[in-house]
């Protein structure tokens, strides 16, 4: 019998959807992060429930091929990556094979996955930075990112899937500590005043949003002149979050330099963001998933396209360039507000922004454009698409449905309410149907085709696009 804190060699066998090493032995599956497929490696057992384990690495005792040198010094104690140590073109299999596994295991849905479309750049590729601040053990302000499933600060320097402007603004931040003496909030004692360092770059200029326990910021001039120092244009807001919980944000912003939004272009569509707008990390892979989701709308001008989870309305604009019409809903109000700005700003008449929760707004919008010739496209948040949602879908009639994806397990979920693959039993959960065939089931969809997009290169998480059609 295996006990907690035993040694442990032992041969991997696979690769987990967090990007853990997989192995089994004398009857338990143990989870390993940092190891890789065929590596013989040493490890600690740190926890045994039933027939599941954990364990942490003490020696890699024989290498895989596809092991590289991490080039972060922070890897193994930042929770920010968990692929590093695995070869970028391996990457992009794994990430392929984790939406795969997640379509059979979760959806019941046997689906070809090709391999993901790669980032051109594996590092540095990050447009937006978000950074907790805080306390040490001693008192002492920190700047970096939390550990793996905690709250613990690891101090960086810089981050090396984000631009060199990173470590240029993290520089300013522990100057500006020094030089007026504010400090880091302690999430134990609630006291304190810096929590979180948010920052956006859009086309060479930044958005900073300084988020604290309280209003008034002891020194903002001295900040700001720090920041002007270095960066050529900027906006710096105050952000005050007094709650006790991981969202970042509150819900208060106070704008103290600059202009709050800036413009950009992209793809012929003139935008402009804000400190909350959604818009994609990777803006490489975001043109050629937005390229791709933007293939299956006609340039005819005879369709009536609805963008839902819409953001900022940069692809719902994109879809009016080629659309009869188009619609955007979109929950968050200030980038709604910013696709209404980009609407009058590109001159479509033929977009509608929509502020609300997709299941309530959507209904109306299906009602409203009854008879013509519709495509829905959905890029959901981490959580999915509701419920409700689906079951609007199925009933819509809607012909082609265009899904982008950025968790493959919620994505499944989804995929089996859709083609009928799940179905709810008489308590509303979710289970196996178990008439469903691979072909799929009339008045349902079909999975016409799907693409993982490498939109976060040494991390375990993957976007896939997927297209569906209505099976008569």
């Amino acid at each position: 019998m295996i006990k907690k804190n035993e040694s442990v060699c032992a041969v991997v066998e696979a690769l987990g959807t967090n990007g853990e090493g997989i192995i089994r032995h004398e009857g338990v599956t143990f989870f390993v992060p940092y190891s890789l497929p065929q590596e013989k490696i040493r490890f600690k057992v740190l926890k045994i429930k039933g027939n599941i384990g954990y364990g942490k690495v003490e020696e890699i005792l024989s290498p895989a091929p596809c092991r590289v040198r991490p080039i972060c010094a922070a890897f193994e104690k930042c929770g920010g990556c968990s692929l590093q140590h695995l070869g970028y073109e391996r990457q992009l299999i794994h990430k392929s094979n984790v939406v795969k596994d997640s379509l059979r295991k979760i959806g019941g849905l046997v689906v070809e996955v090709p391999c993901a479309v790669a980032s051109d750049f594996p590092y540095g590729y990050r447009n937006k930075l978000q950074l907790p601040i805080g306390v040490d053990k001693e008192g002492n302000t920190v700047i970096g990112f939390y550990a793996e499933r905690s709250h613990r600060i690891i101090p960086l320097e810089k981050c090396d899937i984000h631009p060199a402007w990173a470590e240029t603004l993290i520089s300013v931040l522990h100057r500006f500590i020094q030089e007026t003496g504010v400090c880091g909030y302690d999430e134990e004692t609630k006291t304190g005043l810096l929590r979180h360092i948010v920052a956006r770059e859009i086309g060479g200029k930044f958005i900073f949003t300084l988020v604290c326990a309280q209003r008034n910021v002891r020194g903002i001039d001295t900040l700001i002149s720090l920041l002007q120092a270095e960066f050529d244009a900027f906006t710096l807001y105050i952000n005050v979050n007094t709650k006790d919980t991981n969202v970042i944000f509150g819900d208060e912003f106070s704008l103290v330099y600059g202009e709050g939004f800036f413009e950009a272009e992209e793809q012929g569509i003139r935008y402009e963001a804000g400190p909350v707008t959604f818009l994609q990390v990777n803006e490489n892979v975001r043109k050629k998933l937005y390229d791709a989701a933007l293939s299956t709308v006609v340039e005819t001008g005879d369709e009536v396209v609805i963008d839902a989870y819409s953001g900022g309305g940069l692809l719902t604009a994109m879809i009016a360039k080629k659309a009869k019409r188009a619609y955007g809903i979109e929950l968050e109000k200030e980038a709604s507000a910013c696709a209404d700005a980009l609407k009058a700003k590109n001159g479509l008449d033929n977009m509608t922004n929509i502020c609300g929760y997709v299941e309530e707004k959507l209904p109306a919008v299906l009602e409203r454009e009854k008879g013509e010739k519709l495509r829905l496209i959905l890029d959901p948040p981490r959580a999915g698409i509701a419920r409700s949602v689906l079951k609007a879908l199925l009933a819509s009639g809607i012909p082609t449905l265009t899904i982008i994806s950025c968790n493959p397990a919620t994505l499944a979920r989804d995929l089996g309410v859709l083609t009928g693959s799940l179905i709810e039993n008489e308590k509303g959960e979710l289970v196996k149907n178990p008439v469903y065939q691979d072909e799929g089931l009339e008045g349902y969809y079909q999975i016409d085709g799907l693409q993982p997009y490498d939109m976060f290169p040494q991390t375990k998480h993957v976007e896939t696009l997927v297209w569906l059609a209505r099976k008569a």
